[in-house]
């Protein structure tokens, strides 16, 4: 079996990552040795490498192979950053291998952050919107990479926290289910 996703992983990096335009060669480096099963629930094993979003928690997902190296590679992780994974274990162990010191947050309670200073944050749910929180979480010129979905097509954006807040950047299209707790509310209209 062993093998078999060993194979899976070295085809997921070639048919997935590498013709999605993911040119780092570190993050690929560390996707062709990460073990991405290992976060994949043993009844969706066979999913780990799928092009598709595997639910690894109720209302939690991991974001398509595209889609998570797509979203690293545009936060541009630097070997020695601190990093914050929400909802994101799969990125957390990328991260890892690419050298960051990375904290998780996977709880109960996702849109508050107790701790701050952070390079980098990364989400592989998507959100209606990233919350305040998370913003305030950031370094200065730290950068929060998630899917903000609030229709049928998300988005994955890149926030950069400047002296005078922080600045938004769409970067591709991505639709993976919004996490729960993370709906947009509804609203009333006339």
């Amino acid at each position: 079996m062993a093998s078999d996703f060993t194979l899976a992983r070295l085809n997921m990096v070639e048919s997935q990552i590498r013709t999605a335009d993911v040119t780092d060669l570190p993050l690929q480096d560390a996707l062709r040795v990460v073990l991405r099963e290992t976060v994949t629930p043993a009844d969706k094993a066979h999913l780990a490498y799928a092009d598709a979003e595997v639910e690894y928690a109720p209302g939690r997902w991991l974001l398509r192979p595209r889609d998570v190296g797509k979203l690293l590679q545009a936060l541009r992780p630097v070997a020695g950053e601190k990093a914050l994974a929400i909802a994101a274990p799969y990125a957390a162990l990328v991260l890892e291998a690419m050298g960051l010191h990375v904290d998780r947050l996977d709880g109960d309670d996702l849109k508050t952050v107790a701790n701050g200073g952070f390079d980098l944050i990364v989400c592989e749910g998507a959100v209606d919107r990233a919350p305040q929180a998370w913003l305030d979480a950031l370094a200065p010129n730290g950068r929060l990479g998630v899917v903000e979905r609030a229709g049928p097509v998300g988005r994955a954006v890149i926030y950069v926290r400047g002296d005078d807040g922080a600045g938004r950047r769409t970067d591709f299209d991505s639709s993976p289910p919004i996490m729960a707790g993370f709906e947009a509310l509804a609203g009333f209209a006339f």
